[in-house]
């Protein structure tokens, strides 16, 4: 009885640790993304998408709840892309959803984030009343929370007026796959391609938001 027991245990550890990954690949998607003004998280002042983008060749928003592991998991290689590519023309800005302006701080502290961050929504009731929420919808991610969900903007190809930015875009219903994400990165920027190398979580695995509902376009995790 004890060795079935204890069978049972890695069984469901092993289906729970291929449930873990929500990986997504890059995709290009028919979706009406507009300009929005949020208050960045560290100074309180506001943040104009549009504004933000001028000058750059891309743009990375990034929606993500504070306390969602699966956000953890990207943080620190879009640090490294941050701090690798901004002279390049690259543009991170993150989005806090369902968690306290102090939550955001925190996380951003305990990852080393200094990228922008500004906050949409502070508490998880306000889940199915958000941009973030609508977008996400729109381009056919049926995850819970939805965190990370990100959406790739080429300024040069935005609507220069309005508060229409584009009707079509990239974005990634998911976790960004790191190699796939740099390769992105680069070739949007005019840079040569190079080989890279994913980097490995700091307790070498990846959860979900949502572990009773693991995303439908997960993909295995490159080793």
């Amino acid at each position: 009885m004890k060795s079935f027991f204890a069978l049972a245990i890695i069984v469901f550890a092993f289906t729970c640790s291929f449930a873990q990954d929500e990986q997504s690949p890059i995709v290009e998607k028919k979706v009406k993304y507009k300009d929005w003004t949020l208050k960045d998280v560290r100074t309180g002042s506001d943040t104009t998408l549009r504004n933000l983008a001028a000058g750059k060749k891309l743009v990375v928003v990034v929606y993500f709840a504070p306390w969602c592991p699966n956000w953890k998991h990207d943080e620190s290689f879009l640090q490294r892309f941050y701090q690798q590519y901004k002279d390049d023309g690259l543009q991170i800005i993150g989005v806090g959803e369902y968690g306290t302006v102090d939550a955001v701080k925190e996380n951003l502290a305990e990852y080393n984030i200094t990228f922008p961050i500004v906050s949409e929504s502070t508490d998880r009731t306000e889940k199915n009343n958000t941009q973030h929420y609508a977008y996400r919808k729109a381009t056919d991610d049926d995850r819970k929370w939805g965190s990370p969900w990100y959406i790739m903007l080429e300024p040069s190809k935005l609507f220069p007026t309005g508060d229409l930015l584009t009707k079509r875009t990239h974005i990634i219903n998911g976790e960004m796959i790191e190699t796939e994400g740099e390769k992105f990165i680069r070739e949007k920027l005019g840079l040569p391609a190079t080989d890279t190398k994913a980097a490995v979580s700091k307790d070498g695995k990846v959860e979900v938001c949502d572990p009773a509902k693991p995303s439908k376009t997960a993909l295995k995790k490159p080793q």
